[in-house]
Parts: C-alpha cells; structure tokens; sequence
C-alpha cells in the first residue's frame, strides 16, 4: 500500500474499541486515541494504541461529512491531532457523549449523559464535531431538480465525487513532497573520503 483514503462520511460510528482498533491500525503503538471525562471518578479513562504492526508513515487523508458521528468522529480526530492525516470534507456531526441507561421502578429508563470523549489534544467532541483541515462542501443543484441516477460504470461514479478526488489531489501531493524529501537516513549521510 501506498496511500490510503479512510472514507468516514456517514458512518454514525459503533463501538468505541472499534474506533481504537481502527486508530491502531495506523498510528505508533503507546499513543493516546482518545479518553473520557465523567461526572464521576471511574468514568474517567484513557484508550491507547496496542498495534505490533501499524502503517504509521504512508500518506493519509480522512474523508468526513455531517454523518460522520460517534466513534468515526474519535478516529478523525485523533488522526487530525497526531498530523497523522489529512481531514476532507464539511464538520462532522458532533456526537462524543457516553450515555448510561438507568433503570427506574416502573419498567422505564433514563439515559443519563455521563462522560464525555475527547481527542488526543484535549478537544471535546460532542456539540462542536471535527472541522476538517480542507473544507469541501458538495454543491447543491440550483435547478432543484433531483439528482441523476447513478451511472453504471463505478469508475463514472467516483469521478463525481468531488470530495474524494480533492482526497486523491492531497495524496498525490503529500507522495511528491515525500519524494523530493532528501533521504536522513544513516545510509544517505555523506561518508568520509578515504586518504590517498
């Protein structure tokens, strides 16, 4: 693999060990994902990277779009803090509450906002979301007409999708700069001329 493009957008999120795993996957081991903060002392937790194996240094972009909710908001901002990835898109939903259900003696529950998760860097998720680093709003049709169906042909389709071809401009420019980067490492550096 060369690259990779994380597609995020409308993914409401799932499970927070998910979100972790996924992180994982693609940062250094030992690094903070994302922690809470409750209304009580035992809510307050911290989840770090386990990976024996990640690919921490290939380029990255992160696509996200107000769907893009939950543990799908802890992965792009824990990227975004890292400088691991670039963010695509428009602000993300803002959802980064934990919710207990309490029980109650008729039968019936209240869920009780009880935590809540923040990034690496200590920005709180719920209400506010994640901005992306580039802003790629999708362009309404000012016709009002419905939009076309979709073509057959997958490769058609993906050239429409503005947001994902702005993604692969930002590959393509963060792998040039890699390129032209000069080589630091110990082979690279300059020898000692042997004496006649």
């Amino acid at each position: 693999m060369k690259a990779l493009v994380l597609d995020l957008r409308n993914n409401p999120g799932g499970l927070l060990t998910s979100a972790v795993e996924v992180t994982e996957k693609v940062v250094e081991d030992g690094k903070l994902v994302v922690y809470t903060e409750g209304r009580v002392r035992n809510q307050n937790r911290r989840f770090s990277a386990h990976a024996k194996k990640a690919f921490s240094t290939i380029p990255m972009v992160v696509l996200v779009n107000q769907g893009s909710a939950s543990a799908s908001e802890i992965v792009a901002g824990a990227l975004q803090d890292y400088g691991r990835a670039i963010v695509v898109g428009v602000q993300t939903f803002g959802k980064g509450s934990v919710q207990t259900i309490i029980p109650l003696s008729d039968g019936s529950g209240l869920r009780l906002t009880t935590a809540k998760y923040f990034t690496p860097k200590g920005r709180s998720i719920h209400g506010k979301g994640i901005t992306p680093d580039i802003v790629v709003e999708i362009p309404k049709d000012p016709s009002g007409k419905p939009p076309a169906p979709p073509s057959l042909d997958p490769a058609e389709e993906l050239k429409k999708d503005i947001q994902l071809q702005r993604a692969l401009d930002v590959i393509k420019t963060m792998r040039i700069i890699e390129q032209k980067r000069p080589d630091t490492s110990p082979r690279a550096e300059a020898q000692p001329v042997p004496a006649k």
